[in-house]
């Protein structure tokens, strides 16, 4: 079976990494788009050159965004997966906040992945065929201290729903994953009894796995699934119906 081509923002490590590796599973050819070198350039000696790729990218950076996809257009002739995965947290009250942390998480969550989107469509559009899975987050729906971040998922959200408008008739399906709790290096870090507090909330009284992610991803991006468009799919354990919300 010939092997598909998935673009994958945020691949190093984490969240982005699990949906590398369950798309190389299902038998893709990932090109791991981060800034991670130091992760990134690991990705070809674990999984094969064959198999996956890294490029480093500003996704905020509208020349750089254009020059990925036309490299990776002269390589492989097409593109059949885009996943936005790639984003950044600056919490605070929207009181201490600094308007630079606002910027900063808006540029790369929102902006990033719409240029992404951008190029991607004008591809997919041509090949009349293609997905397009942004990460969102059930923090759209509004968390504490997260004012840019969850201003930045809701955009992703209204973007999704956009695109699958536009881009609908070119058989070209645009959805969003809105992930909850995750057992991920950055959930690890946080202080243990806000993390005990965190779990306790969950309706299922665990965290999910990057894997659970990858799982969702690779769903949406099969050949066949189809007449799936414009919608956000929650991978949250259940937290988004609103039960024990703290």
């Amino acid at each position: 079976m010939e092997q598909r081509i998935a673009i994958v923002t945020g691949a190093a490590k984490g969240i982005g990494r699990a949906i590398a590796k369950k798309l190389i599973a299902e038998n893709y050819f990932v090109i791991a788009a981060d800034v991670d070198d130091e992760n990134g350039n690991k990705l070809a000696v674990e999984f094969g050159k064959d198999k996956i790729t890294y490029e480093k990218i500003d996704i905020c950076n509208e020349k750089s965004v254009q020059k990925l996809f036309q490299k990776v257009i002269k390589e492989k002739l097409r593109i059949d997966v885009l996943v936005n995965n790639a984003g950044i947290i600056r919490d605070n009250s929207i009181t201490n906040m600094p308007a630079t942390d606002f910027d900063t998480v808006i540029n790369i969550n929102l902006k990033g992945t719409w240029l992404m989107c951008r190029e991607a469509a004008k591809i997919m559009k041509v090949q009349n065929s293609g997905r397009i899975i942004n990460i969102s987050s059930r923090a759209w729906l509004g968390n504490k201290g997260q004012s840019n971040y969850s201003a930045s998922k809701a955009g992703v959200v209204g973007l999704t729903r956009v695109l699958a408008l536009e881009l609908g008739k070119y058989n070209v399906l645009v959805n969003s994953i809105a992930p909850g709790l995750i057992d991920t290096p950055l959930t690890q870090k946080l202080d243990k009894k806000v993390l005990e507090k965190l779990v306790e909330a969950q309706p299922t009284k665990t965290m999910g796995k990057p894997e659970d992610i990858a799982n969702a991803v690779a769903f949406l991006a099969a050949e066949s699934t189809q007449f799936i468009t414009g919608q956000t799919i929650y991978v949250d354990g259940g937290k988004s119906i609103g039960s024990n919300i703290i």
